[in-house]
């Protein structure tokens, strides 16, 4: 553990991030106190992944903003740049291509040029159900869903344990605990591989949370060709930038599980004790 004399008040760099040894007026070795940390947004340009750019940026945070869209990656990069003063870098990648995704964790693997913060946000969904949809495409969003978190986390934590510092946001579903074909099944390993590696790495100073959001106002399915109004009834839908604020307060606090909202609170806690078939049928929610 370092020997730091510097006092932990308000103003500590570290304000998002649960440090090793912080109740104990110390940080993790490799600390920067009073050095501008940096976080790395994958899906960054719409939705959940923009709104943790733009919010991690308000606070100073310096970013690396991954998404699949060249033009629109640079054009938010030189957005939050101007409007939060932060340093920005975009990295270009579709988490689906493996060579991409190698470069996105060779970055979050730069021991000279650490990230402190991993998003891990990217993601899509499919509209029909299973058999309806060629099995290229079910690949495609498994490596997107499943191998993108498990690479980059792999890349991340290396550094970061080595370090004693940093954290990691898994952006998961309240899909997860309902039987919703193979994005649910996603969804869950997230869930476990977070509740993991939050378990195993939280003492060497590495924070892990899945956030668990609901039907939020975003993009997502847009982009599905569904009718928003008409899959899900409107008390469901989520605010993104309440959504944002809420997830990085429980990821102060150190929580393993972010679930926005009472109602989704209750839902969660309902849906352990459903029986499989009921929750079944509720797979035609969102999907209209």
């Amino acid at each position: 553990m370092a020997d730091h004399d510097h006092a932990h008040d308000d103003a500590h760099q570290h304000d998002l991030l649960p440090m090793a040894g912080e109740e104990s007026g110390g940080c993790g070795d490799g600390c920067a106190c009073g050095q501008p940390q940096t976080a790395l947004v994958t899906g960054a340009t719409a939705g959940i992944g923009h709104e943790f750019a733009r919010q991690l940026a308000s606070y100073g945070w310096n970013l690396v903003l991954v998404a699949r869209d060249e033009k629109r990656l640079t054009e938010v990069a030189e957005e939050l740049h101007s409007a939060y003063d932060v340093n920005v870098e975009v990295l270009a990648a579709d988490l689906a291509d493996p060579e991409r995704r190698a470069a996105v964790a060779g970055r979050l693997a730069d021991r000279d040029n650490a990230v402190d913060l991993l998003v891990n946000n990217a993601g899509f969904g499919l509209k029909e159900k299973f058999l309806d949809n060629p099995i290229a495409e079910e690949q495609r969003m498994h490596d997107v869903l499943v191998t993108a978190v498990l690479e980059l986390s792999h890349a991340a934590l290396g550094v970061m344990a080595e370090r004693g510092h940093g954290g990691i946001i898994n952006v998961s579903s309240v899909a997860a605990f309902i039987p919703r074909g193979t994005y649910s099944a996603a969804k869950a390993y997230v869930n476990k591989f977070s509740e993991w590696a939050h378990n195993e790495y939280g003492p060497q100073g590495v924070a892990v949370m899945a956030l668990c959001p609901g039907f939020t106002k975003t993009e997502f399915h847009g982009r599905l060709g569904i009718d928003r109004d008409a899959s899900a009834p409107k008390w469901m839908w989520l605010d993104v930038e309440r959504l944002v604020a809420d997830a990085i307060k429980d990821f102060e606090k150190g929580r393993i599980f972010s679930i926005p909202s009472k109602r989704y609170k209750a839902m969660v806690t309902v849906s352990r004790v459903v029986p499989g078939g009921v929750k079944q049928k509720l797979q035609s929610l969102g999907r209209k």
